[in-house]
């Protein structure tokens, strides 16, 4: 005679689970940036650098994982900003010192000189001695004038009169700008007349004019920088 016994339980695995499910009671893992993320980040900051932009500072988010990348964005910023504010310095240096020789030749067809006693004339002489200036840039778009047979600088006065100058001053320096019909203009960067610029200028006559009685647009003011033949 059977004797019926009844089923044992099934054993269940136990729980491995903590107590609490919740967001708040699990343990937050330590945010750590991959190299591959870190590589990818690397390559974005270089591209924004090379484009010329610097990266904005600040925190940011979490401070684990910033970290790396604040070290980055910190090298990437100095490489690049000090390149952005030296760029256009650099980018002007070969106007600086650059020396031209040139005859100028008004719109009036007369070549500008200085003779050996510092009075400023025209000649319709193409190959007058006393024509063939030596043209230095001083600055950016600021050059100065001198005869490469007197040794004497184009210089202007206060009152706008043009004349020789043995000795380099800042009366010697003119601001050249090539205006739209190809001539250039050449205004005195000292001196002004009721805050107009005072230009170098041959009348039809190829006798200068006072500063302040020329305009920018006056054929009287235009000069076309020839080479020498």
């Amino acid at each position: 005679m059977f004797t019926w016994t009844p089923p044992a339980p099934a054993l269940r695995p136990p729980d491995l689970r903590p107590a609490s499910s919740s967001p708040a009671a699990r343990p937050r893992r330590p945010s750590v940036a991959s190299p591959t993320r870190l590589a990818c980040l690397a390559l974005l900051l270089l591209a924004g650098t090379a484009l010329g932009g610097c990266p904005p500072g600040g925190t940011g988010g979490a401070g684990g994982a910033r970290e790396p990348l604040r070290a980055l964005a910190a090298a990437a910023a100095g490489a690049n900003c000090s390149w952005t504010l030296e760029r256009h310095t650099r980018s002007y240096n070969h106007l600086e010192g650059d020396v031209r020789l040139r005859r100028l030749y008004s719109a009036n067809k007369f070549f500008l000189c200085i003779d050996k006693t510092g009075k400023v004339d025209g000649t319709r002489r193409k190959n007058y001695a006393d024509s063939l200036m030596e043209i230095r840039s001083v600055s950016v778009g600021v050059v100065a004038i001198k005869s490469v047979n007197t040794g004497l600088y184009l210089a202007m006065s206060k009152k706008g009169t043009l004349f020789g100058s043995v000795k380099y001053n800042p009366s010697c320096k003119f601001k050249e700008r090539i205006e739209e019909n190809g001539y250039n203009t050449y205004a005195s960067l000292r001196w002004k007349h009721g805050g107009r610029q005072m230009f170098v200028s041959l009348n039809g006559r190829g006798k200068p004019r006072r500063g302040h009685k020329a305009r920018r647009r006056h054929p009287s003011t235009h000069f076309l920088p020839m080479l020498p033949s």
